[in-house]
């Protein structure tokens, strides 16, 4: 028998990776995810990523811990509110400065060591709220970065960091992961969710899914406070 190829994915516990990680246990790889404890507003996301995980029988799955709320500069890490009033024109105060480029960094380091070429992330350009670390030519770069800066430039070959949903809406995504069998149920996107762990409705992130799941014609199974 071949051995499956190893792929680390990148797993929120939000609707995206979600799909992002069914996409890659379905081309076949032995998938090894890693999600983070970085000082955000809550820590049901994370309880998300393990459920996601066990679904689809990750091989294994770090949670890597560190602190971007030491400085903070978004609502997410800070006492900041989330915005609840719509989507508005430039980068919104829940991006994170250099979350992607911080997470994709740990999920090289993490590829490099246990010889995985190939790298999944759920980033979109479509349907999202405008953060610049989930653009195409961000993605292409960290890649070329991510060769440079490891053993693969010496031994000629190069990362690969797959970004299979980055032209699709999130209708087109929900009803992609629909098919691959991911249980929306038990994902997370809300950016502010109630103390038990309800979404909240108003913010981007709640918004967007929303849209995605009246739009795809699949029944919403996520439950908002409003």
């Amino acid at each position: 028998m071949n051995k499956k190829r190893r792929a680390v994915i990148l797993l929120s516990g939000g609707l995206d990776s979600a799909t992002v990680l069914a996409h890659a246990a379905g081309k076949g790889f032995e998938c090894c995810a890693i999600s983070f404890n970085y000082g955000q507003r809550h820590k049901v996301e994370l309880k998300a990523a393990g459920r996601i995980a066990r679904h689809f029988h990750a091989s294994q799955h770090f949670i890597v811990k560190i602190d971007l709320r030491k400085w903070g500069g978004s609502a997410l890490t800070s006492s900041i509110k989330v915005p609840k009033n719509g989507l508005k024109p430039g980068i919104p105060v829940t991006y994170v400065p250099a979350r992607n480029t911080i997470f994709l960094s740990f999920a090289v380091a993490l590829a490099e060591t246990i010889g995985a070429k190939d790298i999944f992330i759920g980033v979109n350009s479509l349907d999202y709220s405008g953060y610049p670390d989930c653009r195409p030519q961000f993605i292409r770069a960290f890649a070329k970065c991510a060769t440079l800066g490891t053993k693969a430039s010496d031994q000629g070959w190069k990362f690969r960091i797959h970004a299979p949903l980055q032209h699709l809406t999130k209708a087109e995504i929900i009803k992609l992961g629909t098919k691959l069998g991911v249980d929306y149920s038990i994902t997370h996107s809300c950016y502010d969710p109630d103390p038990e762990g309800r979404a909240c409705g108003r913010c981007d992130s709640c918004r967007l899914r929303r849209k995605g799941f009246i739009e795809a014609g699949v029944k919403d199974p996520t439950i908002y406070t409003k």
